[in-house]
């Protein structure tokens, strides 16, 4: 076998430096994804699929990660997947899920699919559709949700009309006001639960929230700006957005780039886009970052952190500055030279 290669490996090669957390934290999600392939696979169907997501769906897994997975029903209403679904439950061993059980749950595509929106398009609904495009793995049912994904790119890419005007830039803004609403919800679905919890668990959300659920919009916004970079020709732009024959193209195309987890996501574009300089910041700060939630001494303390206690507490106060690096890092990426004109028009406005 030869050596493994992906684009956040990748990137560390080509700059020669070395990011140990987010290998470590990859190494364990792949282990863990595969013993519990091995445990449901007796549970594959046609129709249904187990999908993980958070961070074992990122490869970000740790020792003290949650599991969140879903059953993904994509067919006729049927009351075996309730049977399937307990199954599943029983099998997949993990701490509780949150309060608001938007994960451990059985979800149906036709709610993924036709519910964008509108009143019935729920936080849950929302969180749950975008997710699956941003870091979703199948434990099961890999055709199913290769069917399912397409099927949400179809009514984000097929319905927008100036994504496929062949003078326009091509930006999805259907899609891309989807993944700017999903971290405003992520934000405003901290402080909810700042409140509603207490603040139970405030410090380590915080942390989170500053690095991987920003990661995931970093993610969003650059996979919509990528079909406008990746045909710079006018001429291939023209061919590609005149012809419908070409729509399927421009799926699989989509469907290719959130095959990736969102790192890869953005190693792709900074391999491409991004100087060394900040290649190093934005991925050394999030190796730091995956490096706190690595110890468990240091994620039980941020866990367990009172919010009077943070102004003054050293492991919280070193996390935030990391979270400032990254930030800054990224700034440096979306305002830079080549990225500046479409983060002016489709990032701010």
């Amino acid at each position: 076998m030869g050596e493994p290669s992906y684009p956040t490996l990748e990137l560390s090669r080509r700059i020669g430096v070395q990011w140990p957390n987010i290998e470590s934290t990859r190494e364990l999600s792949g282990r863990k994804i595969g013993e519990l392939k091995q445990l449901l696979l007796d549970l594959d169907s046609d129709d249904t699929s187990i999908v993980v997501q958070g961070s074992l769906g990122r490869g970000e897994f740790t020792n003290d990660s949650d599991i969140d997975w879903f059953l993904l029903v994509d067919g006729i209403a049927d009351p075996h997947h309730h049977d399937v679904f307990l199954e599943a439950d029983k099998r997949i061993i993990a701490p509780p899920v949150g309060r608001e059980r938007i994960f451990a749950t059985l979800v149906s595509s036709h709610d993924l699919i036709h519910n964008v929106g509108g009143d019935d398009d729920t936080n849950n609904n929302l969180t749950r559709r975008l997710l699956l495009l941003l870091e979703s793995t199948p434990l099961t049912g890999v055709i199913t949700h290769e069917r399912v994904v397409k099927n949400i790119l179809k009514r984000y890419l097929l319905e927008d009309r100036s994504f496929w005007r062949v003078d326009g830039p091509h930006i999805p803004h259907f899609l891309l006001n989807d993944f700017a609403r999903l971290w405003r919800t992520m934000a405003v679905d901290f402080a909810y639960k700042l409140r509603a919890r207490s603040g139970e668990k405030w410090a380590i959300r915080n942390v989170k929230l500053r690095m991987s659920r920003k990661l995931l919009y970093v993610a969003g916004l650059l996979a919509c700006f990528h079909p406008h970079l990746l045909l710079d020709d006018p001429e291939e732009r023209k061919r590609v957005y005149e012809e419908q024959s070409f729509q399927p193209e421009i799926i699989d195309i989509f469907h290719s780039i959130f095959s990736d987890n969102p790192l890869d996501i953005v190693a792709t574009f900074l391999n491409k886009l991004g100087d060394d300089a900040t290649v190093s910041q934005v991925f050394r700060a999030y190796d730091k970052f995956l490096g706190v939630l690595l110890d468990p001494k240091q994620r039980r303390h941020l866990e367990e952190l009172p919010e009077a206690a943070a102004d003054s507490d050293p492991i919280y106060q070193e996390a935030r500055k990391t979270s400032h690096r990254f930030r800054d890092g990224l700034l440096d990426l979306f305002f830079g030279e080549k990225l500046y004109s479409l983060t002016r028009l489709y990032g701010v406005f």
